[in-house]
């Protein structure tokens, strides 16, 4: 090859050592200088790929702790919306016992409720279904909002119109505290209901009969209270009912305790409600220690249950 299409390199050594000469053909060294110049073509996009690379994987663990934020927010709030859900569930409860209990007191007050007040929720008087919310979000978050409110509304409604009846009642009760003082309306003595008002098999018979009473269960001795203020009309044995006291409150209302063991006060006194009367026992006919309570209202029996408010 000739000189023309070669070239020298000189490179001097260190002092004392011979000048070295490389000689290297223009061929070889363009062919050199474009393979330098394609691997910097091609660490510069490696190194591109890497920048945009590292930002793309910080942006997305950016992504991902911001998602996993989201998915605790939005657990938080499914939370809160099942606890509302179940506390509009509560309320509603509370709602409908309380007007259980009003017409309650209205019946032990002989008031009359009137035809347009006898309606809780609405037109028709139904109650809302109670809310499910584990199967409801679990579908659809929405249609369980709307349902919440729809009936937070109701509840609103409802509300208003109970606050309003029980003043109503307030006032009715406030003109008849005399009546309400002699109405029967707590229970007679502690223990529990072994007979209640109504058809029922004989327990010495084994037929049916009609019990004009309640029977409830205790231990001999079991202090009887007066369920409304009156007075004592008799005392006594009643044949089959065993020593019995009688007590008029007034008004039509009479309340009879039987099988009693001791009489604690007598004939002719007043007592007042709550005030201990007798004691439980076992005379007359009977299969056990217990107190047959009777309330008649004009002479006629009449189921107790709804003279007892405790």
């Amino acid at each position: 090859m000739s000189k023309r299409n070669r070239l020298t390199f000189l490179f001097l050594g260190d002092a004392g050592s011979p000048v070295k000469q490389v000689s290297v053909s223009k061929r070889s060294l363009g062919a050199l200088i474009f393979f330098l110049f394609v691997c910097l073509i091609v660490s510069g996009f490696v190194f591109s790929d890497y920048i945009r690379f590292k930002t793309g994987f910080i942006k997305n663990r950016g992504l991902e702790k911001t998602v996993s934020q989201q998915n605790e927010s939005i657990a938080d709030q499914r939370k809160q919306i099942e606890y509302f859900a179940k506390e509009i569930n509560s309320l509603k409860s509370n709602l409908v016992a309380l007007n259980e209990f009003e017409k309650k007191i209205k019946v032990v007050a002989n008031i009359e409720e009137a035809e347009n007040q006898k309606i809780l929720f609405g037109v028709g008087g139904s109650i809302p279904e109670d809310l499910d919310p584990e199967i409801v979000i679990s579908n659809s978050h929405n249609n369980l909002l709307r349902e919440m409110h729809g009936q937070v509304e109701q509840l609103q409604l409802a509300s208003i119109y109970q606050r309003n009846s029980l003043e109503e009642l307030l006032n009715s009760l406030k003109d008849r505290e005399n009546l309400l003082a002699c109405t029967p309306s707590i229970r007679p003595t502690t223990g529990w209901i072994s007979s209640g008002f109504g058809y029922r098999k004989s327990p010495f018979t084994g037929k049916r009969e009609f019990h004009k009473g309640l029977d409830i269960a205790t231990g001999k001795g079991t202090k009887i209270i007066a369920t409304g203020d009156g007075v004592i009309t008799f005392t006594g044995k009643n044949g089959l009912l065993g020593k019995m006291m009688i007590i008029d409150h007034g008004h039509g209302m009479v309340t009879r305790y039987a099988h009693i063991d001791r009489f604690e006060k007598k004939q002719g006194e007043f007592v007042k409600r709550g005030e201990a009367i007798a004691l439980v026992g076992n005379s007359g006919r009977s299969t056990g220690s217990h107190l047959h309570y009777e309330v008649l209202l004009n002479g006629v029996q009449v189921n107790p249950n709804k003279y007892i408010l405790n």
